[in-house]
């Protein structure tokens, strides 16, 4: 037995869930903030057999793909003192997997 910590943004995480949910995994979702763009993630805890873990990671990687996003960061103005805005192309999406054994599972 597995358990899978998926770390995904908030805007893929309703989007994993149902297609996991369609392929018969059972997931439990947590609210989590932290990254470089300090926005919303969601962790999803998804316990499952060790034969099909890479079906769960496939499923997160489907539904999570990089992308481009364009964020204002401020730059300060040289001998002013004031800062302008700068738009920077970053990559977001993806995801961060963590696998790990389970000793022992119990559903009551």
């Amino acid at each position: 037995m597995k358990l899978i910590y998926a770390i995904v943004r908030d805007e893929d995480g309703s989007r994993v869930m149902e297609k996991l949910n369609k392929n018969g995994f059972s997931v439990t979702k947590l609210a989590s903030t932290g990254g470089f763009l300090r926005s919303g993630n969601t962790t999803l805890i998804i316990g499952t057999e060790e034969e099909k873990v890479d079906q769960v990671i496939g499923i997160i990687k489907d539904q999570c793909g990089p992308r481009k996003q364009i964020v204002v960061n401020p730059v300060p103005i040289v001998g002013v003192g004031n800062y302008t805005s700068y738009p920077v192309s970053v990559d977001v999406g993806g995801a961060t997997i963590f696998v790990m054994d389970v000793e022992r599972f119990e559903k009551i």
